[in-house]
This record gives C-alpha cells, sequence and structure tokens, in this order.
C-alpha cells in the first residue's frame, strides 16, 4: 500500500505519470481481457476476514467452559457410581445432566448460527458497485471486481471502491469519516500534492470505503483489497485478541470455585466418615465412596448453564425484534453491563436525516412539520396550512432557492421510499419544497447552466440559472454563512417586493440565525 512519503505515494505524482505506471488507459479504461489478467492476479477486492470455523468447532466451542467440565466430570461419575452398584435401573442423574449440557450447546449454536447467516444476507444485500470505464463503456460492476489501473467515474451518493488517484474533480465533496473520524465532508482536487501529507490531506485521493457526497470525478485505482488505508485498519483489527466478555470471565470463576469446593466437600465427607466408621472390607468402602459421588453430583448447578443460555437467547431475541443482530450470544450480557459508549453518532444513533422544521423570513416563521426524508407533511403557520400572502411568498423564495443552490437529488425507488442522494442538508431543502408544493413549478422554471463550488476562502456556493419566466433572464442563486452573505446584501424580500436591508433588519437577521443555530 502506498503510504504517504514514500516512492509510491502517488497523491504527490502526476495523475498521468500514476496512470502510466499502472498501465491505465485514460480515454478507454482497461480491457475485460486485462481487468481480469489483473483480477486472477491480484485477487478480489475485498477486505480479508477471518475463515469461518467448521460447524463441528463452533458447537464445541459451546462445551468449553468450566460449569460445562464440572457437569461432564459430574455424568462420568455417575456413570461410574451406576457400574459399581451393578448397573442396577437407569442413571437418570448422568442423563439429565448430559441432556441440559447438549440442549446449552445446541441453544447457543443455533442462535449465533442464524445471527451469522443473517449478517452475511444483509452483507450480500448492500454489496457495493462501481461505474468503471472499461471496453471505453462505463459499466456498473461489483467493487470486488474493481483492479488496479481502473478507471472509476464517481457521482454523488456513490461509495469509493478502492483507493485511487483523481484524474478529474468538479466541486467534489468525499464524506471521510470511516477513516479519519472528521464528520464534514472533504473538498477534493485533482491538482498534485506539492509534498507527503496525511491521509486526511491527500485531497487528490479518495480511499475504498468513503462516500460521494458532492459533486463527480473520476480517479484511476491505486490500491485493491488489503492494500488499501480501509486495509490497513482491518491488519490492525486482526492483530487484536478476542478478550473473554465479563460473563464469560464470571461463569469461569463461578466454575472454578466450585469445582474445588465441590471437591474439597466430597474429600471430607468420605475421609470424616472413613475415620469414624468401623471399615472390616473393601465393599463398606463402596456406600462411603458413592454418597462423596451423590454430593458432588448434587452440588453441580446443572441448570446453570442452560438458564444462562435461555436468558440470553429471550434477550438477542428483544433486541432483533428492534432490528439489532448480537452475533455471539454472551454479547447480549456483556452490552447490559455497559456504562458509557462510544459511538460515531450519525446513522448509528441518530438517522442521518436532516430535516427542516422552521423557516424564518421578514414577515414571520413558519413551521414544517414531518420528520425524514419522506416528503409527508404541510408547511404551517400557527397549527394551520401557510396561506397565501407576504410569508408564503417569502418561504416559496427560501426554499427554492436552497433547493437550486445544491446538487442534492431526492428521488422515489420502486418501493414507493423516498432516498436522497447527496448532502444530507441540500436534501433537506428539497423535501421542505415537495411540502409546500413548488417543486415541479422551480423545476420548469429554472435551468442551470453554471456553478461556483464552495471554497473555504469564499464561504459560499452559487449556481447560475436561467429564469425562464421572466425572458429567459439569468439570475445568481447563493448559500453560505449568513454573515458573509449579509455582508453583500443591500435589500431584503418582503412579500412580492424588494426593500433596502438596514441595520436594525439586518440586526434581526442575525438574531434569528443565532435563535436556530
Amino acid at each position: 500500500m502506498a503510504k504517504a512519503g514514500s516512492l509510491d505515494d502517488p497523491s504527490v505524482k502526476d495523475a498521468d505519470e500514476v496512470a502510466r505506471a499502472l498501465g491505465a488507459d485514460i480515454e478507454n479504461g482497461l480491457t475485460s481481457e486485462e481487468a481480469s489478467r489483473r483480477l486472477s492476479a491480484d485477487g478480489l477486492n475485498e477486505l480479508r476476514s477471518a475463515p469461518r470455523l467448521p460447524a463441528w468447532r463452533r458447537v464445541l466451542a459451546h462445551f468449553q467452559d468450566p460449569v460445562v467440565y464440572l457437569l461432564l466430570a459430574a455424568v462420568a461419575i455417575a456413570l461410574v457410581a451406576w457400574g459399581i452398584e451393578g448397573w442396577v435401573g437407569w442413571p437418570v442423574d448422568a442423563i439429565v445432566i448430559a441432556i441440559i449440557v447438549l440442549l446449552n450447546g445446541v441453544l447457543g449454536y443455533v442462535q449465533e448460527a442464524k445471527a451469522a447467516d443473517a449478517v452475511a444476507a444483509l452483507a450480500r444485500m448492500t454489496a457495493a458497485t462501481s461505474a468503471v470505464l472499461r471496453d471505453g463503456q462505463v459499466l456498473r460492476l461489483p467493487s470486488a471486481e474493481l483492479v488496479r489501473g481502473d478507471l472509476i467515474v464517481l457521482a454523488e451518493g456513490d461509495s469509493v471502491g478502492a483507493d485511487a488517484r483523481l484524474l478529474q474533480a468538479a466541486s467534489l465533496r468525499v464524506q471521510e469519516a470511516s477513516l479519519t473520524g472528521e464528520s464534514e465532508a472533504v473538498l477534493k482536487d485533482a491538482a498534485t500534492l506539492r509534498a507527503p501529507a496525511p491521509l486526511g490531506d491527500r485531497l487528490d485521493m479518495v480511499f475504498k470505503g468513503t462516500a460521494v457526497a458532492q459533486g463527480t470525478g473520476r480517479a484511476v485505482v491505486t490500491a485493491t483489497g488489503m492494500a488499501t488505508e480501509m486495509g490497513s485498519i482491518a491488519q490492525m483489527l486482526e492483530a487484536t485478541q478476542e478478550e473473554p466478555t465479563p460473563l464469560e470471565k464470571e461463569v469461569a470463576r463461578i466454575g472454578r470455585t466450585l469445582g474445588i469446593a465441590v471437591v474439597i466437600i466430597a474429600v471430607v465427607v468420605v475421609a470424616t466418615i472413613l475415620l469414624m466408621s468401623d471399615i472390616r472390607s473393601a465393599a463398606d468402602v463402596v456406600p462411603v465412596l458413592l454418597l462423596g459421588v451423590s454430593l458432588a453430583v448434587a452440588a453441580v448447578p446443572e441448570g446453570l448453564p442452560a438458564i444462562l443460555s435461555v436468558v440470553l437467547a429471550l434477550g438477542v431475541q428483544r433486541m432483533a425484534k428492534q432490528h439489532a443482530i448480537v452475533k455471539k450470544l454472551s454479547s447480549a450480557e456483556t452490552l447490559g453491563s455497559a456504562s458509557v459508549i462510544a459511538s460515531d453518532k450519525t446513522g448509528t444513533l441518530t438517522r442521518a436525516e436532516m430535516t427542516i422544521v422552521q423557516v424564518k423570513t421578514a414577515s414571520g416563521g413558519s413551521h414544517v412539520t414531518g420528520v425524514g426524508y419522506a416528503p409527508e407533511g404541510q408547511v404551517q403557520q400557527e397549527g394551520t396550512e401557510l396561506a397565501a400572502g407576504a410569508l408564503h411568498e417569502e418561504t416559496i423564495v427560501v426554499l427554492s432557492g436552497g433547493s437550486l443552490a445544491g446538487d442534492a437529488e431526492l428521488r422515489q425507488g420502486a418501493g414507493g421510499e423516498w432516498k436522497i442522494y447527496g448532502d444530507p442538508t441540500e436534501a433537506a431543502f428539497l423535501v421542505a419544497e415537495r411540502k409546500l408544493g413548488i417543486t415541479e413549478r422551480r423545476e420548469q422554471r429554472f435551468e442551470r447552466i453554471g456553478e461556483i463550488p464552495f471554497t473555504s476562502g469564499r464561504k459560499m456556493m452559487s449556481t447560475i440559472e436561467i429564469d425562464h419566466e421572466h425572458g429567459d433572464q439569468m439570475v445568481v442563486i447563493t448559500k453560505g454563512a449568513p454573515d458573509v452573505l449579509l455582508e453583500r446584501c443591500n435589500r431584503v424580500r418582503v412579500g412580492m417586493d424588494l426593500v433596502d436591508l438596514d441595520g436594525a433588519c439586518r440586526a434581526r437577521i442575525l438574531a434569528d440565525v443565532d435563535a436556530l443555530s
């Protein structure tokens, strides 16, 4: 894998040089034959995972427990005692304990096997795909089939399938939180870096496992599979030793304590009886030994493993109803022992959905009902649907302007569900304007002919539109930091009119911004 500062670091090499070194054709992409040859040589573009243990090993794992060892020892002792007694009747104790141990192992194995199958099915359903230039055509292929030298075409909503050096980038923003922890999307640039840079500052590179939040681009794949930056993380995780859960540690401690206690009690009882009794022959010793064995068997909590498995299985089922898959039975107890959870909130504790709930304009404020990306709700004022008037006209301008000054898309799937492609904040405007019922008019009225991307220096993003309702005149729609925008404004919209933006109005707007932030 190319590391910052190494000779192979593609971020400090010209894009054409990287393409030549990889044998890539930036006009037509690799041929299918060459891609197939490279795939055979390098392997699938997948992160290596530990091979799944065979079924017999997974079953056996549920019997590798000190308490279970104790129960199995009790079964063996009970069978020996049954033999000493002359094989009379049935060894009820041994049979009952053996059944309990067997049921405990089967229950744990079945529950974890179901969870593993569910995770595997989920992985198959969410298998990533990439737009790849092959044989002069852009194809949508499984990301696992990407090879070094492939040309990938990036667009909003795409998952980056491999580490790649950018050839072109147009307002390209990539969400790299999975690698760097930074929640803000990174603005990419195909220009070559002058010096090696940390991972988060390699602006001319895109990485496997990240997502395109905005814009478009083309890149040549430089690393796949375990050679990617995401692969290095996977390697570190592989080196981590799996620690027993708190429950497993506690059960092991109980098993050891019980084992020692059972042996001590049996030995003390048998020794005491032998010392205090008139033992005349070996036959007299047998009943005493059987008594010691009976005490040992009786002291073993044969129901403990089964009870623990049943309780944990019930907890796992309750979590499954909340759409949470528990791969390991004992993990259910571990989660209950957690006092602090450190987690990325977006998409984990929250749903990664931005929703506009309030709009402030010169004539007052309105409230938007509904949550999420489904355009179900209304724009209201004081609990009733917003009526025609100054506030209505101002709200139209705000929501349509916010929709125009962005690149997000809102689409309805075949199943009726609504999905966004692009930045969640930009998508929130698309949802709100649909609730107001102005989407079709806005789409017919305006036609984009240009865009000025957001930069950290300018702190604004603008689109250039043709207004078909006003003689095809060109208008500029701009969004950005409130203080920066206000510095460039001298008028404000009030109803259908434009009035001078005085100091009092400017202060009120900034106060509204503070109140909503």
